[in-house]
């Protein structure tokens, strides 16, 4: 009987291919982030009783070691001999991915090497959102699902067990922005086609919700 790492692994061979070919293509422009810090930062209950939302950001931009530990914190690999992440996810399939908006662009974070790969060049912050403050503020980070790695569910349990996933990432950048002192909030109001459109996503994959984060306002 296969173990489940077994199925998961089955359950993605066929579109590996296509998936490698399109890295690939993108490669070109990759940033590798710098080393994320495992270790400091505030104590977990201390994190918690600061945890918020935040809807007013300074207009400052995110340092790159700030941005990899962000990255690392919210999907990055705690377990490098097993490839696992620092949040759960569904059957132990890689159901979601965490895309980066920012003033120069869409990027994609691959945490197996902890790079950074363009997805689009154009600044598209104002369409994550529909709140005023997502186009000025540094860091818009868009979830997205493959669907069409959810196998032997309805379209509705795809929706709903992904927006699980994302719920752990999300309560991830929360105690990390609590800990560093920065500010964010878990967004649902999404012109969501619009979103995927834009993106250009694939077929089967679909935004499930976007999170802000930046400095607190002053």
């Amino acid at each position: 009987m296969m173990t489940r790492r077994q199925a998961s692994a089955g359950l993605l061979s066929s579109s590996a291919f296509a998936a490698t070919q399109t890295v690939l293509a993108q490669e070109i422009g990759a940033v590798e982030l710098p080393p994320a810090r495992t270790d400091g930062g505030k104590p977990l209950i201390q994190a918690l009783s600061l945890r918020r939302s935040i809807r007013e950001y300074a207009d400052k931009p995110l340092t790159m070691q700030v941005l990899s530990d962000l990255l690392w914190a919210a999907f990055g690999i705690n377990r490098p001999a097993t490839g696992d992440r620092t949040a759960p996810y569904w059957r132990h399939v890689m159901v979601i991915d965490v895309y980066a908006a920012m003033a120069d662009g869409v990027w994609l974070y691959e945490p197996k090497r902890h790079v950074l790969i363009p997805h689009l060049r154009t600044d598209i912050r104002a369409q994550t959102g529909t709140q005023d403050f997502v186009d000025t503020a540094p860091l818009n980070l868009i979830y997205v699902a493959h669907g069409e790695r959810m196998q032997d569910i309805s379209v509705e349990d795809r929706h709903l067990y992904a927006s699980v996933d994302t719920g752990f990432i999300g309560q991830n950048v929360y105690l990390f922005c609590a800990s560093e002192g920065l500010a964010t909030v878990f967004r649902g109001a999404v012109d969501y086609q619009t979103l995927a459109n834009t993106m250009k996503l694939g077929a089967g994959q679909f935004v499930t919700f976007a999170q802000t984060v930046g400095y607190p306002k002053i």
